[in-house]
């Protein structure tokens, strides 16, 4: 119990320094290869995972699709953030949307969140690029005529950006394959442009999330929410220390300018990870006065969100209103050998690369536990530890495409899902598969 109360915090730590260990990683002089140098054009509809285009250029001379974000590229520093309490923050609401999110630790804001009929769940991890196996898996399921209409989706990180795909339908399912297959790191982040809050820019990121997220798909989420649906999207309020749960789709319901630039920066938000990627700051009120609130990666608080933590304890009653629990873990769960330099960097890298596993897996017996309370059938998905092709580095369009098809193929089998948690691993670790092993993004 005490490991499972101190897990966050030590997540927290690994998702603040993993992304800055790995650009000290890279020689000074680093450049993007030729596969990512690739401008960010994808396919309609997708959140913030863009596609590449054709004609090659830098992400780094990229021009800004405006004067405005011209000067936000541009400018080094931040301005100093307007000052508030613990207990303004707590009372604080997003203007005009007082349905927009909760406090993830809210037992009663989450039970009247949900809907009113029982049905199956989604839950999407965290996991950065490996959220190729999510995409794929979800794209094989609709193809095998085994995918139902979720009545919860929920996403954290990587998969907060898959969340409103799953959501809105199988239509999207091109887009979603052509956003976890066609990617590069360009299309993500601008290497070389640190500031006093991030080691990189993520610029790509956002505009990619501001040309892709789309009054269409806006009201896709509207209808599914007005069906009964749920769409719930993590992020981490770093100045409260407190995962908030964004009520998407209440959010495309209220429709408009603002509705649409909040759904975009949540998405922002839940994929940023602390110290790597700048913070997305969030307007709020509380009692007449506006401020902003510091929102990074959800995967602080957790690698998926299934239920507040103290529904979930061991000693809870509590059933959850499911009629099935499907989840996907994009994270690499087994560990690879590694003789590791004496670097801080590589040390840094190396420890994350075990302690979100543990993390990930600790969570994954809480689920199966509470589903067996409810009476829940119990179903995840995660890398298979045979996948091992090997990757060049953040967002490698190959190593995304040979993982996406092996959980699509996967999908097209008998039992997709287990029934129990993965098996722990024993024995000698294997020889590394990839390089990036965050679970953070």
């Amino acid at each position: 119990m005490t490991m499972l109360m101190t897990m966050p915090k030590r997540i927290a730590l690994c998702a603040t320094s993993l992304l800055a260990a790995g650009l000290l990683l890279m020689p000074a002089s680093w450049t993007p290869t030729a596969a990512q140098t690739t401008p960010a054009t994808t396919a309609p509809g997708h959140p913030g995972v863009p596609a590449r285009g054709k004609k090659p250029t830098s992400a780094k001379t990229d021009a800004k699709p405006d004067a405005a974000a011209a000067a936000g590229k541009q400018s080094s520093e931040p301005p100093p953030r307007i000052p508030f309490t613990s207990g303004e923050d707590a009372a604080a609401a997003i203007p005009g949307m007082p349905d927009a999110r909760f406090y993830a630790d809210s037992e009663t804001d989450f039970k009247n969140a949900l809907p009113a009929e029982p049905g199956p769940w989604l839950i999407l991890s965290s996991g950065g690029s490996d959220g190729a196996f999510g995409a794929g898996l979800l794209t094989g399921l609709t193809a095998a005529g085994k995918r139902p209409d979720y009545a919860v989706v929920t996403g954290v990180s990587t998969g907060a950006l898959i969340a409103p795909y799953a959501f809105a339908g199988a239509r999207y399912d091109d887009a979603l394959r052509k956003a976890y297959t066609e990617i590069s790191a360009a299309d993500v982040f601008e290497a070389g442009s640190s500031s006093s809050e991030s080691f990189v820019n993520s610029w790509p990121l956002r505009d990619q999330i501001a040309k892709q997220v789309t009054p269409a798909l806006l009201e896709d989420v509207a209808a599914a929410h007005r069906s009964g649906r749920r769409l719930f999207v993590v992020t981490t309020d770093l100045d409260s220390e407190r995962s908030v749960v964004w009520n998407m789709g209440a959010i495309a319901a209220h429709g408009g300018d603002d509705a649409l630039k909040l759904f975009r920066a949540v998405l922002l938000a839940s994929a940023s990870v602390p110290g790597g990627f700048p913070p997305v700051l969030i307007d709020v009120e509380a009692d007449g006065k506006r401020f902003q609130e510091m929102h990074v990666d959800g995967g602080l608080g957790g690698q998926f969100f299934v239920a507040p933590p103290a529904l979930m304890a061991a000693n809870s009653s509590y059933r959850l209103p499911a009629t099935a629990l499907y989840i996907v873990i994009n994270t690499d769960l087994e560990p690879s050998f590694k003789v590791v330099e004496r670097f801080a960097p590589s040390i840094l890298t190396q420890s994350i690369g075990m302690a979100v596993p543990v993390d990930t897996r600790l969570m994954i017996d809480r689920a199966f536990v509470v589903a067996k309370r409810s009476d829940v059938a119990f179903n995840v998905a995660s890398i298979p530890p045979s996948f091992n092709f090997p990757s060049r580095g953040a967002f490698d369009p190959k190593y995304m495409k040979a993982l996406f098809q092996t959980a699509y193929e996967a999908a097209q089998s008998a039992a997709p899902f287990a029934n129990e948690p993965p098996p722990y691993p024993s024995g000698p670790a294997l020889q590394p598969s990839h390089i990036e092993r965050t679970g953070a993004n």
